[in-house]
């Protein structure tokens, strides 16, 4: 079990809360999201990357059965409380939310973050919580991702070194 992460926001109306503060402080909040599974480079990438676009960044993960309905059952490789407490020490990251559903689009609409940040292979595909941002005037940008840097490129890379 890991140690207390004080960047984990346990539910959603202290997420709200959070975010009329920075509202309140003329701080711009960013908005991220994922499985984070297994932590590569290109995480630590697009982390730093959205970091750059204001002041406050909010990382919303995928809980444990989320990951099962969207990825397989034999994932995750890591449960939601490691992921959570392994985001919680990088710096670029200032708060964690672990959701239930298979998008982080009901978050979006609730707090409308003023920049929602995912990688570059979404261009031209759907983005949960997009038109929520741009019905509010927000923005969304896409970070280009590191070629190869992926969890799944992480999983078959460990099992072809496999014996």
């Amino acid at each position: 079990m890991p140690g207390k992460n004080n960047k984990l926001v346990s539910d959603l109306q202290e997420l709200k809360v959070l975010r009329q503060e920075y509202q309140k402080d003329s701080k711009s909040v960013i908005f991220t999201n994922g499985c984070f599974d297994i932590i590569h480079a290109g995480h630590i990438h697009l982390l730093n990357e959205a970091k750059k676009f204001g002041d406050i960044l909010l990382v919303a993960i995928n809980s444990d059965s989320s990951i099962k309905k969207i990825k397989s059952e034999s994932r995750p490789i890591n449960n939601a409380e490691d992921r959570a407490f392994i985001l919680s020490s990088m710096s670029a990251v200032d708060h964690i939310f672990i959701f239930e559903e298979e998008t982080p689009e009901k978050i979006i609409n609730e707090i409308i973050p003023d920049f929602l940040v995912k990688g570059d292979d979404y261009k031209d595909k759907f983005i949960a919580g997009e038109e929520c941002m741009k019905e509010n005037g927000k923005k969304v940008k896409l970070v280009k991702l590191l070629d190869g840097k992926s969890t799944t490129d992480t999983i078959i890379n460990i099992k072809k070194t496999k014996d």
